[in-house]
């Protein structure tokens, strides 16, 4: 009779991409995930998951379509709604990656501040009462962002100081790819 307890080798790696995004910065569990992402995809494909890796910008994630093979599987986590003014900051995080991809050829990490985000996110405000009281709660939203995963504080040397620097994270291109951009701007546009 066969051991159908003993678990695969890559198991952590399952439990870590159920939990969060890896990054190749991790480099013992980004290996490990390239040597067995053959048999991590073929698992996740039967409870109708998917793999996400990229490589090139060194995340990996897992998702789940609507529909796999004709079939409706029920969501494995449920979907939340985000405010008008996070929305409205992704909006703004991930055009600041789209231009500075364009500009810079020689790093793939983008660094912003809050002082950046705040003057970005503030041309969005005519009326100063709206405006005023965005940046009363400036940091809440910022807050909510970095627990999405899509900005990670960084101490980065060069900056002033108290002024807090964040590492734009990748996987903003692979969430809020350039369709679901215009959708997220033509929700924003229409609140």
């Amino acid at each position: 009779m066969e051991d159908t307890t003993k678990l695969p080798p890559y198991a952590p790696l399952l439990v870590k991409l159920f939990q969060n995004v890896i990054y190749d910065e991790d480099r013992k569990t980004w290996q490990d995930l390239i040597t067995y992402q053959r048999p991590i995809r073929a698992y996740f494909a039967t409870i109708g998951v998917e793999l996400m890796l990229n490589e090139q910008d060194g995340f990996a994630f897992i998702s789940q379509p609507d529909e796999m093979d004709g079939q409706k599987v029920p969501r494995l986590a449920s979907r939340m709604p985000l405010s008008y003014e996070v929305s409205l900051l992704l909006v703004v995080i991930r055009e600041a990656l789209e231009e500075f991809d364009v500009q810079n050829t020689d790093s793939r990490t983008l660094f912003i501040t809050n002082k950046d985000l705040k003057e970005r996110i503030e041309l969005f405000f005519e009326d100063k009462a709206d405006k005023v009281k965005l940046l009363d709660r400036f940091e809440v939203y910022i807050n909510a962002v970095v627990k999405l995963g899509f900005l990670k504080e960084r101490d980065v040397k060069g900056y002033e100081e108290h002024v807090k620097t964040f590492e734009v994270r990748r996987i903003i291109k692979a969430k809020i790819n350039n369709e679901k951009l215009e959708e997220i701007k033509a929700k924003l546009k229409g609140a």
